[in-house]
């Protein structure tokens, strides 16, 4: 009789992939859904001749206008500045949504009050601050971290892939790049990698995992990591 190893969960082999699979849908249409949102509010935002941008925009230090930090990241100054966050907001909201879209939900929660408290509190008083790059730093940060406190061999290499291939996003989060809220970006960064860590998968083993082998066959630790490479579709 062959091997049977039994993943963390008591699944067999296929049943990671077939959940990350059955996530990453969920994922792709609550995207599409959001997308959906955000260029309808926009299509609002410009008939109303961008009036939502003047009663619901983020202006610091003003506490009547702090209920602005939930909205504020969804609203847009017009329709360039959408187009230019469309595509990475769905790439990463993708990337943050695949494993859980409750999990999905809190993080876009978190990191729009952490970007929105940055500029908040430390922008000048004088502006008025709309747009969803900060959201986007934090859906970034998110996926570059997740993978090492969830411990999934597929998060952290799509982490490591993003972080070399979006490294010059972080240069717009520090100061002296002009015509961006800096601050925004920094804030959803921090919370972002924050939520890496506090909305990290809280599943552990139970038990030690249930081995059946013949000689020669491999041990659970590289079970394990046979599985993680099918799911990347490396075996």
């Amino acid at each position: 009789m062959g091997g049977v190893v039994r993943g963390r969960d008591g699944a067999g082999p296929g049943s990671a992939a077939e959940e990350m699979v059955a996530e990453a849908r969920k994922a792709l249409f609550v995207m599409f859904g959001f997308m959906a949102a955000v260029w309808a509010l926009q299509v609002v935002n410009w008939l109303g001749d961008y009036q939502l941008d003047r009663e619901f925009g983020l202006v610091p230090h003003d506490m009547s206008r702090l209920p602005g930090i939930l909205v504020a990241p969804f609203l847009h100054f017009g329709w360039s500045h959408i187009e230019a966050n469309s595509g990475p907001l769905f790439v990463f909201g993708f990337l943050a949504a695949y494993r859980g879209v409750v999990r999905f939900l809190w993080l876009t929660l978190l990191v729009a009050t952490t970007s929105g408290l940055a500029v908040w509190i430390f922008q000048d008083t004088n502006t008025l601050g709309v747009g969803a790059s900060g959201v986007i730093f934090g859906y970034f940060g998110y996926v570059v971290l997740r993978g090492l406190f969830d411990r999934r061999l597929t998060d952290t290499l799509i982490g490591v892939v993003m972080a070399a291939s979006f490294a010059y996003l972080v240069t717009v989060a520090v100061p002296g790049t002009p015509g961006v809220s800096w601050l925004a970006h920094l804030g959803g960064l921090v919370g972002g990698m924050a939520g890496a860590y506090l909305l990290r998968d809280g599943r552990r083993p139970s038990a030690a995992p249930v081995t059946v082998e013949k000689p020669g066959a491999p041990d659970s630790s590289r079970a394990e990591l046979h599985r993680e490479l099918r799911d990347l579709g490396l075996l």
